[in-house]
């Protein structure tokens, strides 16, 4: 329940099993493996226990860590029962992210405690990150950029363009990072981050850069001062709801 996911304070799922989206540098479908646990997608109506008991202790809740919720084998009345539940505590924030964002339109509006954000590995991601969340209303729409394994201005996009989407598509908070657990091979370019950093900024968009790519900034370095806010502080900006 207690998570190590620093933009928020726990994990839960209500539906279990072996993601079929089986992204290469998933953890969850290791540790399914490696355990042995049951593979099955079910829906598991105790997930909420937790939550019941915590609720006046307002959190911050990612809701689906280790599946994907928005693909076609998650059953609607699964999802529904899910929206219903954090509109009964309205005083926690409940956090949902999928690579399936063609199919969030289906639940928009989602309820107004609800972040809703789209994991973007590449350009391509992006872009149609971007396309979806345009259509969608919620409260906080947002991109991960994790694990981020290219330039998302590179190739033959003209520089600064592609990234001014984050803008177009009202986005309202941007999380960077690498794979975890922590791995050099994902370890993306200082210049890949800092390009996304400045566009948030000119976009006026909170940017929360993950503990894991601390050891490509420096402190004292003129080069790496995007990183670090008036105060001096590590980038790790929430949205002001």
């Amino acid at each position: 329940m207690k998570t190590k996911i620093e933009w928020c304070d726990y994990a839960v799922n209500p539906v279990k099993g072996l993601c079929p989206v089986a992204c290469a540098y998933c953890y969850a479908r290791r540790m399914y493996k490696r355990f042995k646990w049951n593979p099955e997608i079910r829906f598991e109506p105790e997930w909420a226990v937790p939550i019941k008991i915590k609720r006046y202790n307002p959190s911050r809740i990612f809701i689906g860590s280790t599946i994907e919720l928005f693909g076609d084998w998650v059953k609607p009345e699964w999802m529904g029962e899910i929206f219903e539940f954090t509109q009964w505590y309205p005083e926690n924030t409940f956090i949902f992210l999928t690579k399936q964002p063609q199919n969030l339109l289906a639940w928009s509006p989602f309820p107004r405690n609800c972040w809703v954000g789209v994991s973007a590995t590449d350009a391509s991601m992006f872009y149609d990150a971007c396309a979806y969340l345009n259509q969608v209303k919620a409260t906080v729409k947002y991109i991960s950029f994790e694990p981020l394994l290219e330039q998302i201005n590179g190739g033959e996009c003209i520089e600064g363009k592609r990234l001014d989407l984050l803008e177009v598509a009202d986005i309202s908070w941007v999380i960077i990072g690498q794979q975890t657990p922590i791995k050099k091979a994902t370890m993306p370019k200082i210049e890949w981050v800092q390009e996304i950093v400045e566009a948030c900024d000119k976009a006026g968009i909170p940017v929360f850069l993950k503990n894991n790519l601390l050891e490509l900034v420096n402190y004292d370095s003129p080069e790496t001062a995007f990183a670090f806010n008036s105060e001096g502080y590590y980038r790790q900006e929430m949205p002001d709801v």
